[in-house]
């Protein structure tokens, strides 16, 4: 069995672990379905596609322990004393992840090195799970089928970037810009990305 796999989907699906977020990967066509778990009938979707398993795979996730790990080996390799200090600061504890993300706002350069670092350890996650699955693949993932896990200094940014699609880098632009809106205000956001995702013409003015 061969596969055209959705690669950018893929990668966003195994970036996410809320426990209440399900996905899985359509080994027919490729594409990768997501659930919230946000109505009913999404559920009842949900669990129709989890009973097919001949059909669709349930996506595995790097772990929130998997991802903190990584984000405290980055840490380790930063240079600056004062900000290493504070980044030390920042990951100890609940909600960690996001006192660390909003640190590094302030710190575009060593920002930029942490989601390069990210990225090599999230597409050695998704190969190492393709590969106990044993599933081939019809094109190989844009970041290569060998992952060299970097073991003391965060590879440069273009090492990992560079080969983004446009779709992607604006995808991870628009990631940013959510986890910046206040909690009040998601829904609003949502309910506007929806009307983008649906629309087939301009949106009214």
């Amino acid at each position: 069995m061969t596969l055209n796999v959705d690669w950018e989907e893929l990668e966003l699906a195994c970036e996410r672990n809320a426990t209440s977020v399900h996905s899985y990967l359509d080994l027919v066509t490729g594409a990768v379905l997501v659930f919230y778990g946000e109505s009913e009938e999404e559920e009842e979707r949900r669990l129709e596609v989890d009973a097919n398993r001949e059909r669709y795979l349930k996506v595995e996730p790097a772990s929130s322990r998997e991802q903190y790990k990584w984000m405290e080996k980055f840490v380790s390799t930063v240079h600056e004393e004062k900000l290493k200090e504070r980044l030390l600061i920042a990951i100890d504890g609940k909600g960690a992840f996001r006192r660390f993300k909003d640190l590094l706002v302030h710190f575009p350069g060593v920002r930029e090195r942490w989601y390069s670092y990210r990225a090599v350890h999230l597409h050695d996650h998704i190969n190492n799970w393709l590969g106990n699955l044993d599933l081939a693949v019809d094109i190989a993932p844009p970041w290569g089928d060998d992952i060299e896990i970097p073991d003391d200094e965060p590879i440069e940014p273009i090492t990992v970037t560079q080969n983004l699609s446009p779709a992607e880098i604006l995808r991870r632009q628009a990631s940013e810009l959510l986890d910046g809106i206040p909690a009040v205000d998601l829904p609003a956001a949502i309910a506007f990305l929806q009307f983008l995702k649906d629309k087939d013409g301009p949106p009214p003015v």
